[in-house]
């Protein structure tokens, strides 16, 4: 960013902590106005530039012209947000009364068509960027503690940087009482370094200074309870499973416990302990009890101070008040040590806290609020590192030339007439999305993301052709056999009347025969095979193509970054598409694959059976048994979906194994029922996935690992139990196994939980099919779990739950664009230590591909 708008933030961020009075500057804000006016247009470029240059100046001008605070603070508002682009021109501005947001509008992303219409931020104009997604502005806080001001920032200087870099990278054996044997202890926590130690964060706290006592407990909530242990004994459940029951008081009334195969707590709680349990509250026979909470002695330090304490995870051999210990020494010791890499003009446009204070508010916190700047501080340099260092993956593959590739419209006219339907709206941009990259000697590199159903298929066909049509080879991976063997027979389908039999299709997968695959083998390595389908079988040792132009990837997410990579090395440098059926929010998708070219299928083909959603409960487990019978005498097939493989003692949750076995015993023994789940071989898999195809079963009983690219056309009816433990874009997925015929298709959900948020969340998914609408509701409520895939792999996104705040994926977003668009290869001195933190995340296997 130019350094007239650098200093004129840092300007007006004085201006607003000295009350607006106009003594950010000597003579006030209209008297430096003409000064910055004369810096800024000497680095302005274009007439735009010049004419928000004159903007900001003419603002700067009238600002001591109202000597209302309040009118004061709108203006400000309005140039800091003009700067940073969050807010869009006002010509007309009119100051509104304090408690109102200035009288200007969010930018949204500009919609398809709409560019000419969009009036571009001060930042757009200077840095000229392709699209800068601009931050929404968040709803003041409520009485919340001030952001402490950051330290000023000492010269730079790299070599004292460096010694400070290499102090925390010294073993963690460097800690005073930490020996061989609790270094072992703490690797098995991945904590090697003191470094490790400082981002080894609380995954929650005790709250000393928030305890209600055990009368005044909610039901259904988790809760911190001190206590004295009053009665200890040990009992034994069904099915032989022992347990002890703890009963707590607190003098208000008594906490019943129950601890499943935890005998030896018989021995460690005695009556007349203090300590203090964590778990979720839960009624039975109108008394308050917890099933295997989480218990510690009671720290009495922090229970006289009314301290927040942090809650570590923890490992055998080292217990929470040793790892506290451990954590006040490294601290105490190194958090103000802590190089902050992230480049001064960053921190104050975004006004983020100190690194070195964030760590340590997060390890031990003053209050609340205080935890929430630290978080936050620590999640916005996640989701900057994350963005840079795709970026910086993007510029150096495109580094490398591809093939151009190119139709012309008659083929493509005379593929469309081929099809029984038509293509909507948004497959046709796709396609000339697709068309347009590949006609470059630029790599394309695009992520088609697509709804169950939304017809990537075609878009892929098409895509493969291009290759093929140029005398090229073309690959498309797929993550397991039987899904593979699927895009073989569609892709053969719709391309041979058009490629003709001269055109060599086949298929590559694990259970290809050897003599087959030798055959295969050859027909790649001299070109006689123009295509090929297949799983990891084609990225193996001994497949070599004679000119691999174009490869597809479907289902990104299940392939890691080598298995990706080892697909494009069997080119010189291919046309790379790979596709995704789970919904992933534009802003997350942006900020995640920012070396992707994001193209978006949001529009379902015409005439695909609707799929009716049901939400039941445990109770009514027979009603569902009942609808899948009806269904099964109608020639149909089912789904049944379990959360587990195994039953867990810890967990009221059922199990695939013993469902499959009860099922096909007590409920449906006139039908065949088949079992599927991760533990089994990936060979065992695909043969009970080809007999459930051929309808040699009728019933698969399954856990999660069906959720993608299974097609069964026959199977109408799916029932998900423990449909609470799941998220909604993972039930969405589950939900797409059926509706892929002709038939009329069922989902039904049975919660085990009647919680009213939990009821409220699916309830939300009975009422909508969009796959879309369901990822940002998924988002907002629990973050992005698997959404991310391995992306989030070494920069503890999940950790911190980064993504979770939108406004602060697009801050992120947006500061990354703009420190990528001045300096790329962060050769910058200001860029140096951000450029280190990169590769340093990067050497741990991170994967941005």
């Amino acid at each position: 960013m130019p350094s007239a708008l650098e200093t004129l933030i840092k300007i007006l961020r004085l201006e607003q902590e000295t009350g607006y009075k106009n003594t950010a500057v000597i003579g006030g804000l209209e008297s430096y106005s003409p000064n910055w006016r004369r810096d800024a247009a000497e680095q302005a470029k274009t007439p735009q530039q010049q004419a928000l240059i004159e903007e900001l100046s003419q603002v700067l001008a009238h600002y001591s012209q109202d000597d209302d605070r309040a009118a004061r603070q709108q203006y400000v508002k309005y140039m800091l947000g003009r700067i940073t682009g969050r807010v869009t021109p006002s010509p007309d501005f009119v100051v509104e009364a304090p408690e109102t947001q200035p009288p200007t509008t969010t930018l949204s992303p500009p919609e398809a068509g709409d560019d000419d219409d969009q009036q571009p931020s001060m930042v757009d104009v200077f840095l000229e960027v392709d699209e800068v997604i601009q931050p929404s502005v968040p709803k003041a806080p409520t009485v919340r503690k001030p952001k402490p001001r950051r330290p000023s920032r000492k010269r730079f200087d790299l070599e004292s940087a460096t010694a400070d870099l290499e102090k925390l990278n010294q073993p963690v054996t460097a800690l005073k009482g930490v020996g061989e044997t609790r270094a072992e202890q703490l690797a098995k926590l991945g904590l090697y370094t003191l470094n490790d130690l400082l981002f080894h964060f609380p995954r929650r706290y005790d709250d000393y200074t928030r305890l209600l006592p055990i009368n005044r407990l909610v039901v259904g909530q988790q809760h911190v309870v001190i206590g004295t242990v009053k009665v200890v004994t040990e009992h034994m459940a069904r099915a032989n499973l022992p347990y002890v029951r703890v009963i707590l008081t607190d003098g208000s009334a008594d906490l019943r416990m129950s601890f499943f195969n935890q005998s030896y707590l018989k021995r460690l709680l005695k009556p007349g302990m203090q300590i203090v349990v964590y778990g979720k509250v839960e009624n039975y026979r109108g008394e308050p009890t917890m099933n295997n909470p989480e218990w510690e002695p009671v720290d009495q330090k922090s229970l006289q101070q009314g301290s927040i304490v942090p809650v570590y995870p923890l490992t055998k051999g080292i217990g929470a008040k040793v790892m506290r210990k451990l954590m006040q020494q490294v601290v105490d010791t190194y958090a103000a040590k802590v190089v902050d890499y992230i480049p001064s003009s960053v921190l104050d446009r975004t006004q983020m806290v100190d690194l070195g204070w964030a760590l340590r508010q997060i390890h031990f916190p003053e209050n609340w609020d205080y935890i929430e700047y630290a978080m936050e501080r620590v999640a916005f340099d996640e989701l900057l590192l994350l963005q840079l260092g795709v970026l910086a993956k993007r510029q150096a593959w495109q580094a490398v030339p591809g093939i151009p590739l190119t139709i012309d419209d008659g083929w493509l006219e005379q593929f469309k007439s081929s099809l029984p339907y038509e293509l909507t709206s948004t497959q046709l941009r796709s396609i000339e999305s697709i068309r347009h990259d590949v006609a470059k000697d630029v790599p394309m590199n695009r992520l088609l993301q697509g709804d169950v159903g939304s017809g990537k298929t075609v878009v892929a066909a098409v895509t493969l052709a291009l290759a093929v049509l140029n005398g090229k080879q073309a690959a498309l991976m797929a993550p397991t056999s039987i899904l593979a063997e699927q895009h073989y027979q569609s892709l053969t389908r719709l391309l041979t009347p058009l490629l003709g039999d001269a055109v060599t299709i086949q298929l590559l997968t694990g259970a290809t025969p050897e003599a087959k695959r030798q055959e295969i083998y050859g027909g790649l390595a001299d070109g006689s095979i123009a295509l090929v389908i297949g799983t990891q079988a084609l990225i193996q040792r001994g497949v070599e193509f004679a000119d691999l132009a174009l490869a597809v990837i479907d289902e990104q997410h299940r392939f890691g970054v080598e298995e990706r990579g080892a697909l494009r090395g069997k080119g010189t440098n291919p046309h790379i598409l790979v596709m995704t059926a789970t919904p992933i929010p534009r802003t997350l998708a942006l900020t995640l694959f920012a070396d992707l070219d994001l193209t978006i299928l949001d529009e379902m083909p015409p005439g695909r059976t609707p799929i009716d959603t049901r939400l039941l409960f445990n109770t009514e487990q027979a009603r569902a048994h009942s609808f899948i019978r009806n269904q099964l005498e109608q020639g149909r097939q089912a789904f049944i979906i379990y959360p587990l493989v195994e039953a867990s003692d810890s967990l009221d949750v059922g199990s695939a194994v013993e469902a499959y076995e009860d099922l096909q015993k007590n409920t449906f023994p006139d039908y065949r029922l088949a079992l599927l789940h991760g533990r089994m071989s990936p060979a065992e898999k695909d043969a009970v996935m080809a007999a459930f195809a051929a309808g040699e079963t009728h019933v698969l009983v399954s856990t999660s690992v069906i959720e993608v690219g299974i097609d069964i056309p026959n199977a109408s009816v799916i029932v998900i139990e423990g449909a609470n433990r799941f998220g909604l874009a993972q039930l969405h997925q589950m939900r797409g196994r059926v509706g892929r015929g002709q038939h009329r298709s069922y989902c039904l959900l049975i919660s085990a939980s009647e919680d009213p948020d939990v009821v409220d969340r699916l309830k939300a998914f009975e009422a909508t099919t969009d796959g879309f609408v369901l990822a940002e509701l998924d988002w907002k409520l629990r973050g992005p779990g698997d959404l991310l895939g391995t992306r989030q792999a070494g920069f503890g996104a999940a950790k911190m739950n980064s993504v979770k705040d939108i406004h602060l994926v697009e801050l992120a977003q947006y500061e990354s664009q703009a420190i990528y668009a001045e300096d790329p290869n962060l050769s910058l001195p200001e860029h140096s230590l951000i450029a280190r933190r990169i590769e340093q995340l990067q050497r741990r296997e991170t994967d941005l591909s």
